[in-house]
C-alpha cells in the first residue's frame, strides 16, 4: 500500500507492468538504480525489493518527492530522492538500470502544466515532450551494459521511441505489452484522438509497452 499527497498519480497497470520487468533484471548490491519521474516512489520501491544496493529517485514534483521519501520510510527502504528536472541532478553519475514511466498521454496543446495532477500526464500535443528528452538524456547516465526501462502508450509513438534510443548506441527491445482500458483522462479525449487518427472510431482502450535497451 503506497500513501500519497493530493496532486501526486497513483500506481496503475502501466507502472506495475513495468515494475515486473524492472524486478525481472539482475539487481544486486552493488547495483545502482535511477527512477526518472518517481511519482508515489513505486518503481525506487520495487527495485529496492528485488535487492539494488543504491536507489536514486527524481521527480520535478516536491509533493511526489516528499511522497516517495514518505513511502520509503514506511516500508524501512532506505534510497536517495531529490527533487529536479529528469537527470539534472544526477548528471555525470552513472547507473546500471534508469526506470522511467513518465507522462505520455498526448494532450490539446504543448503547453506542459507547471503544477496540479495533470502534470503527471499531459505531454505535449504528440505525447513526446518528456519521452523525446528521456530518449536523449537518460544515455548519457547508463553504465557500460546498463539498462534503461521505458513504458508509454501506443499512442505517442512506439517507433520514434526505439528510434531515438538506437540513435544513441542501444539495442532496443519491447519486453512487455498490455492492453488498458481508457480512464478517466483518456475517455475525455477520445474524441480530440479519434479526430488525430490516434485510435479508431469507438476505441477505448491503449496498449502500453515496456521497451528494454541496452548499452
Amino acid at each position: 500500500m503506497l500513501l500519497r499527497l493530493p496532486g501526486v498519480y497513483p500506481p496503475q497497470e502501466d507502472t506495475w507492468l513495468l515494475a515486473d520487468v524492472l524486478a525481472a533484471e539482475s539487481l544486486g548490491p552493488g547495483s545502482r538504480v535511477l527512477d526518472i519521474c518517481t511519482g508515489t516512489g513505486a518503481l525506487s520501491l520495487r527495485a529496492a525489493a528485488a535487492g539494488a544496493g543504491y536507489v536514486t529517485a527524481v521527480d520535478i514534483s516536491r509533493r511526489a518527492v516528499a511522497t516517495t521519501r514518505f513511502n520509503a520510510f514506511l516500508q524501512r527502504h532506505s534510497g536517495r530522492v531529490v527533487h529536479g528536472d529528469l537527470i539534472a541532478p544526477v548528471q555525470g553519475q552513472r547507473f546500471d538500470v534508469v526506470v522511467s514511466n513518465p507522462p505520455y498521454v498526448p494532450a490539446y496543446d504543448d503547453v506542459l502544466p507547471v503544477r496540479g495532477i495533470e502534470r503527471a500526464w499531459d505531454a505535449g500535443v504528440d505525447g513526446r515532450l518528456l519521452l523525446d528528452r528521456i530518449c536523449r538524456q537518460a544515455p548519457t547516465v547508463l553504465a557500460e551494459s546498463g539498462v534503461l526501462l521505458i513504458a508509454q502508450s501506443v499512442l505517442s509513438g512506439v517507433e520514434k521511441t526505439q528510434s531515438m534510443l538506437e540513435e544513441h548506441g542501444l539495442s532496443v527491445d519491447i519486453v512487455a505489452r498490455a492492453e488498458i482500458p481508457f480512464g478517466r483522462v483518456l475517455s475525455s479525449r477520445a474524441a480530440l484522438f479519434e479526430s488525430r487518427g490516434l485510435i479508431s472510431p469507438g476505441q477505448r482502450s491503449e496498449e502500453i509497452v515496456v521497451f528494454r535497451a541496452v548499452r
